[in-house]
Protein backbone atom coordinates (compact mmCIF):
# COMPACT_ATOMS: atom_id res chain seq x y z
CA UNK A 1 0.00 0.00 0.00
CA UNK A 2 1.40 3.40 -0.99
CA UNK A 3 2.32 5.57 1.99
CA UNK A 4 0.33 8.77 2.34
CA UNK A 5 2.27 12.02 1.93
CA UNK A 6 1.54 15.28 3.66
CA UNK A 7 -0.10 17.79 1.35
CA UNK A 8 -1.24 21.39 1.54
CA UNK A 9 -4.89 20.29 1.51
CA UNK A 10 -4.31 18.31 4.73
CA UNK A 11 -2.92 21.36 6.48
CA UNK A 12 -5.68 23.57 5.12
CA UNK A 13 -8.30 21.23 6.56
CA UNK A 14 -6.47 21.03 9.91
CA UNK A 15 -6.28 24.82 10.25
CA UNK A 16 -9.95 25.18 9.31
CA UNK A 17 -11.04 22.67 11.91
CA UNK A 18 -8.80 24.24 14.57
CA UNK A 19 -10.29 27.69 13.93
CA UNK A 20 -13.93 26.51 13.86
CA UNK A 21 -13.92 23.42 16.16
CA UNK A 22 -16.25 21.76 13.67
CA UNK A 23 -15.90 19.60 10.56
CA UNK A 24 -19.07 21.12 9.16
CA UNK A 25 -17.91 24.71 9.58
CA UNK A 26 -14.47 23.80 8.24
CA UNK A 27 -16.10 22.31 5.13
CA UNK A 28 -18.03 25.52 4.60
CA UNK A 29 -14.81 27.60 4.84
CA UNK A 30 -13.03 25.26 2.40
CA UNK A 31 -16.00 25.10 -0.01
CA UNK A 32 -16.10 21.33 0.19
CA UNK A 33 -18.12 18.60 1.92
CA UNK A 34 -17.95 17.56 5.56
CA UNK A 35 -16.99 13.94 4.66
CA UNK A 36 -14.07 15.29 2.58
CA UNK A 37 -12.77 17.30 5.57
CA UNK A 38 -13.18 14.28 7.84
CA UNK A 39 -11.23 12.15 5.37
CA UNK A 40 -8.41 14.72 5.19
CA UNK A 41 -8.12 14.92 8.99
CA UNK A 42 -8.11 11.11 9.24
CA UNK A 43 -5.33 10.95 6.63
CA UNK A 44 -3.35 13.64 8.46
CA UNK A 45 -3.57 11.66 11.70
CA UNK A 46 -2.30 8.59 9.85
CA UNK A 47 0.60 10.62 8.45
CA UNK A 48 1.55 12.19 11.80
CA UNK A 49 0.96 8.90 13.64
CA UNK A 50 -0.78 10.62 16.56
CA UNK A 51 -4.35 11.80 17.18
CA UNK A 52 -5.00 15.48 16.55
CA UNK A 53 -8.48 15.72 18.03
CA UNK A 54 -10.60 14.11 20.72
CA UNK A 55 -14.10 13.42 19.45
CA UNK A 56 -16.93 14.22 21.83
CA UNK A 57 -20.09 13.77 19.86
CA UNK A 58 -20.14 16.53 17.24
CA UNK A 59 -17.51 18.56 19.07
CA UNK A 60 -13.79 18.32 18.41
CA UNK A 61 -11.16 19.24 20.99
CA UNK A 62 -7.50 19.32 20.01
CA UNK A 63 -5.18 16.93 21.82
CA UNK A 64 -1.94 18.19 23.38
CA UNK A 65 -0.08 16.81 20.37
CA UNK A 66 -2.62 18.52 18.14
CA UNK A 67 -2.02 21.86 19.85
CA UNK A 68 1.75 21.49 19.50
CA UNK A 69 1.36 20.58 15.86
CA UNK A 70 -0.92 23.60 15.32
CA UNK A 71 1.66 25.95 16.81
CA UNK A 72 4.26 24.69 14.35
CA UNK A 73 1.83 24.95 11.46
CA UNK A 74 1.03 28.58 12.31
CA UNK A 75 4.72 29.38 12.68
CA UNK A 76 5.30 27.94 9.21
CA UNK A 77 2.42 29.93 7.74
CA UNK A 78 3.76 33.09 9.37
CA UNK A 79 7.02 32.38 7.57
CA UNK A 80 5.14 31.95 4.29
CA UNK A 81 3.40 35.28 4.86
CA UNK A 82 6.81 36.85 5.45
CA UNK A 83 8.03 35.33 2.19
CA UNK A 84 5.04 36.88 0.43
CA UNK A 85 6.03 40.24 1.90
CA UNK A 86 9.64 39.73 0.80
CA UNK A 87 8.47 38.84 -2.70
CA UNK A 88 6.30 41.98 -2.81
CA UNK A 89 9.28 44.10 -1.77
CA UNK A 90 11.47 42.55 -4.44
CA UNK A 91 8.74 43.01 -7.03
CA UNK A 92 8.40 46.72 -6.17
CA UNK A 93 12.20 47.23 -5.90
CA UNK A 94 11.82 48.20 -2.22
CA UNK A 95 15.15 49.37 -0.73
CA UNK A 96 16.81 48.87 -4.14
CA UNK A 97 19.52 51.22 -5.39
CA UNK A 98 20.04 52.34 -8.99
CA UNK A 99 23.35 53.98 -9.93
CA UNK A 100 23.29 56.02 -13.14
CA UNK A 101 26.34 57.46 -14.91
CA UNK A 102 25.75 60.49 -17.13
CA UNK A 103 27.69 63.14 -18.98
CA UNK A 104 27.25 66.60 -17.38
CA UNK A 105 25.13 67.95 -20.23
CA UNK A 106 22.70 65.04 -19.81
CA UNK A 107 22.85 64.81 -16.02
CA UNK A 108 21.00 68.12 -15.73
CA UNK A 109 17.46 68.77 -16.91
CA UNK A 110 17.09 65.68 -19.11
CA UNK A 111 18.15 63.03 -16.60
CA UNK A 112 16.40 64.87 -13.77
CA UNK A 113 13.13 64.65 -15.70
CA UNK A 114 13.65 60.91 -16.29
CA UNK A 115 14.54 60.27 -12.64
CA UNK A 116 11.50 62.23 -11.44
CA UNK A 117 9.18 60.04 -13.53
CA UNK A 118 11.02 56.90 -12.42
CA UNK A 119 10.70 57.94 -8.76
CA UNK A 120 6.96 58.50 -9.17
CA UNK A 121 6.63 54.92 -10.45
CA UNK A 122 9.13 53.35 -8.03
CA UNK A 123 9.32 55.56 -4.92
CA UNK A 124 11.25 53.02 -2.83
CA UNK A 125 14.29 52.99 -5.14
CA UNK A 126 17.27 55.13 -4.18
CA UNK A 127 18.72 56.68 -7.35
CA UNK A 128 22.36 57.75 -7.38
CA UNK A 129 23.65 59.93 -10.26
CA UNK A 130 27.36 60.02 -11.12
CA UNK A 131 28.46 62.71 -13.56
CA UNK A 132 31.58 62.51 -15.73
CA UNK A 133 32.91 62.80 -19.25
CA UNK A 134 32.24 60.17 -21.92
CA UNK A 135 35.31 58.11 -20.97
CA UNK A 136 34.32 58.10 -17.29
CA UNK A 137 30.70 57.20 -18.03
CA UNK A 138 31.66 54.28 -20.29
CA UNK A 139 34.20 52.96 -17.77
CA UNK A 140 31.81 53.22 -14.81
CA UNK A 141 29.13 51.25 -16.66
CA UNK A 142 31.55 48.76 -18.23
CA UNK A 143 33.09 47.95 -14.83
CA UNK A 144 29.71 47.59 -13.11
CA UNK A 145 30.31 50.58 -10.81
CA UNK A 146 27.10 52.03 -12.30
CA UNK A 147 24.07 50.00 -13.39
CA UNK A 148 23.40 52.05 -16.51
CA UNK A 149 24.55 55.23 -18.20
CA UNK A 150 23.34 58.08 -20.35
CA UNK A 151 25.83 59.48 -22.84
CA UNK A 152 26.18 61.59 -25.96
CA UNK A 153 28.37 59.59 -28.33
CA UNK A 154 30.03 60.16 -31.68
CA UNK A 155 31.44 57.03 -33.26
CA UNK A 156 31.71 53.51 -31.87
CA UNK A 157 31.76 52.35 -28.25
CA UNK A 158 33.03 48.78 -28.76
CA UNK A 159 33.47 47.73 -25.14
CA UNK A 160 29.96 48.42 -23.90
CA UNK A 161 26.37 47.67 -24.81
CA UNK A 162 24.52 50.73 -26.05
CA UNK A 163 20.98 51.52 -27.10
CA UNK A 164 20.64 54.62 -29.23
CA UNK A 165 17.52 56.54 -28.22
CA UNK A 166 17.88 59.65 -30.40
CA UNK A 167 20.33 61.16 -32.89
CA UNK A 168 21.25 64.85 -32.88
CA UNK A 169 23.01 66.92 -35.56
CA UNK A 170 25.94 69.08 -34.52
CA UNK A 171 25.43 72.82 -35.00
CA UNK A 172 27.70 75.80 -35.58
CA UNK A 173 28.34 78.27 -32.76
CA UNK A 174 29.66 81.77 -33.46
CA UNK A 175 30.43 84.89 -31.42
CA UNK A 176 27.59 87.39 -31.50
CA UNK A 177 28.02 89.87 -34.39
CA UNK A 178 30.39 87.51 -36.26
CA UNK A 179 30.13 88.13 -40.04
CA UNK A 180 28.84 84.58 -40.60
CA UNK A 181 25.84 85.30 -38.36
CA UNK A 182 24.16 86.88 -41.40
CA UNK A 183 23.76 83.37 -42.87
CA UNK A 184 20.89 81.15 -41.82
CA UNK A 185 22.81 77.92 -42.47
CA UNK A 186 26.54 77.24 -42.63
CA UNK A 187 28.41 74.96 -45.01
CA UNK A 188 31.96 73.62 -44.59
CA UNK A 189 33.24 76.20 -47.12
CA UNK A 190 32.13 79.02 -44.82
CA UNK A 191 34.73 77.85 -42.27
CA UNK A 192 37.67 78.33 -44.67
CA UNK A 193 40.55 80.11 -42.92
CA UNK A 194 38.33 80.83 -39.90
CA UNK A 195 39.71 80.67 -36.37
CA UNK A 196 38.31 77.41 -35.00
CA UNK A 197 37.79 76.03 -31.46
CA UNK A 198 38.16 72.27 -31.83
CA UNK A 199 37.28 69.30 -29.64
CA UNK A 200 40.35 67.70 -28.07
CA UNK A 201 42.39 65.44 -30.30
CA UNK A 202 41.50 62.13 -28.64
CA UNK A 203 37.74 62.50 -29.14
CA UNK A 204 35.75 60.76 -31.87
CA UNK A 205 33.97 64.05 -32.54
CA UNK A 206 37.28 65.70 -33.42
CA UNK A 207 38.08 62.99 -35.96
CA UNK A 208 34.62 63.25 -37.54
CA UNK A 209 34.80 67.06 -37.80
CA UNK A 210 38.30 66.91 -39.28
CA UNK A 211 37.14 64.35 -41.86
CA UNK A 212 34.24 66.60 -42.93
CA UNK A 213 36.50 69.57 -43.56
CA UNK A 214 39.17 67.44 -45.21
CA UNK A 215 36.57 66.06 -47.62
CA UNK A 216 35.65 69.61 -48.60
CA UNK A 217 39.32 70.69 -48.81
CA UNK A 218 38.62 73.36 -46.19
CA UNK A 219 41.50 74.63 -44.09
CA UNK A 220 40.83 76.16 -40.64
CA UNK A 221 43.00 77.83 -38.04
CA UNK A 222 42.83 75.73 -34.87
CA UNK A 223 43.33 78.27 -32.07
CA UNK A 224 42.16 76.24 -29.05
CA UNK A 225 40.87 72.83 -28.00
CA UNK A 226 38.34 71.85 -25.33
CA UNK A 227 36.79 68.53 -24.31
CA UNK A 228 33.41 69.88 -23.11
CA UNK A 229 30.83 71.63 -25.24
CA UNK A 230 30.36 74.24 -22.51
CA UNK A 231 34.06 75.08 -22.64
CA UNK A 232 33.98 75.32 -26.43
CA UNK A 233 31.03 77.72 -26.27
CA UNK A 234 32.72 79.78 -23.55
CA UNK A 235 35.78 80.22 -25.78
CA UNK A 236 33.57 81.12 -28.73
CA UNK A 237 31.86 83.70 -26.53
CA UNK A 238 35.20 85.46 -25.99
CA UNK A 239 35.53 85.94 -29.76
CA UNK A 240 38.46 83.53 -30.12
CA UNK A 241 36.83 81.64 -32.94
CA UNK A 242 33.87 79.58 -34.15
CA UNK A 243 33.10 75.90 -33.70
CA UNK A 244 30.78 72.92 -34.07
CA UNK A 245 29.15 71.39 -30.99
CA UNK A 246 26.25 69.15 -30.07
CA UNK A 247 22.94 71.06 -29.98
CA UNK A 248 22.42 70.34 -26.27
CA UNK A 249 25.49 72.38 -25.40
CA UNK A 250 24.60 75.05 -27.94
CA UNK A 251 21.07 75.48 -26.59
CA UNK A 252 22.13 75.70 -22.97
CA UNK A 253 25.01 78.09 -23.64
CA UNK A 254 22.94 80.28 -25.96
CA UNK A 255 20.79 81.16 -22.95
CA UNK A 256 23.88 82.70 -21.31
CA UNK A 257 24.22 85.11 -24.25
CA UNK A 258 27.20 86.09 -26.36
CA UNK A 259 26.88 83.37 -29.00
CA UNK A 260 24.73 82.60 -32.02
CA UNK A 261 23.72 79.13 -33.21
CA UNK A 262 23.25 78.06 -36.82
CA UNK A 263 22.42 74.71 -38.48
CA UNK A 264 25.37 73.01 -40.19
CA UNK A 265 24.78 71.63 -43.68
CA UNK A 266 26.68 68.36 -43.15
CA UNK A 267 25.20 65.84 -40.76
CA UNK A 268 27.67 65.17 -37.93
CA UNK A 269 25.60 62.90 -35.70
CA UNK A 270 25.77 62.65 -31.94
CA UNK A 271 23.80 59.78 -30.45
CA UNK A 272 21.98 60.02 -27.14
CA UNK A 273 22.36 56.48 -25.86
CA UNK A 274 21.63 54.35 -22.84
CA UNK A 275 24.67 52.30 -21.83
CA UNK A 276 24.67 48.88 -20.17
CA UNK A 277 27.42 46.60 -18.80
CA UNK A 278 28.69 44.38 -21.64
CA UNK A 279 28.71 40.98 -19.91
CA UNK A 280 25.75 41.16 -17.55
CA UNK A 281 22.11 40.31 -18.10
CA UNK A 282 19.96 43.41 -17.82
CA UNK A 283 18.20 43.52 -14.45
CA UNK A 284 14.50 44.20 -13.99
CA UNK A 285 15.40 47.46 -12.25
CA UNK A 286 17.50 48.72 -15.17
CA UNK A 287 14.81 47.59 -17.63
CA UNK A 288 12.19 49.53 -15.67
CA UNK A 289 14.39 52.64 -15.78
CA UNK A 290 15.06 52.27 -19.52
CA UNK A 291 11.34 51.85 -20.23
CA UNK A 292 10.64 55.22 -18.59
CA UNK A 293 13.74 56.93 -20.03
CA UNK A 294 13.13 56.14 -23.71
CA UNK A 295 9.99 58.22 -24.37
CA UNK A 296 11.22 61.14 -22.24
CA UNK A 297 14.54 61.32 -24.12
CA UNK A 298 12.92 60.93 -27.55
CA UNK A 299 10.45 63.73 -26.87
CA UNK A 300 13.12 66.12 -25.58
CA UNK A 301 15.52 65.40 -28.44
CA UNK A 302 12.82 65.74 -31.08
CA UNK A 303 12.12 69.27 -29.83
CA UNK A 304 15.84 70.06 -29.88
CA UNK A 305 16.35 68.79 -33.42
CA UNK A 306 13.48 70.95 -34.68
CA UNK A 307 15.13 74.04 -33.19
CA UNK A 308 18.16 73.78 -35.50
CA UNK A 309 16.87 72.46 -38.81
Amino acid sequence: MQKLKLGFRHIEAFRAVMSSNSMTNAARVMHTSQPQVSRLISQLESITAFPLFERNGSRLNPTQDGLRFHREVERTFAGLAELESVAANIRSFSAARLSIAAMPRLAGDLLVKVVAEFHAAHPDVLVSIHSGNAVNVEEWVRSGFCDTGLALLTGDAPHIRRETIATLRCVAVLPKDHPLCRLRRLKPAHFANQRFIAPTGESALRSTIDDVFAAGHVSRQIVAEASLGSSVCALVRTGMGISLVNPLAARDEFVNGGIEVRPFAVNIPSEVALLFPPYQAQTRLVSAFAQIARPVIREEMEVLNKMYT
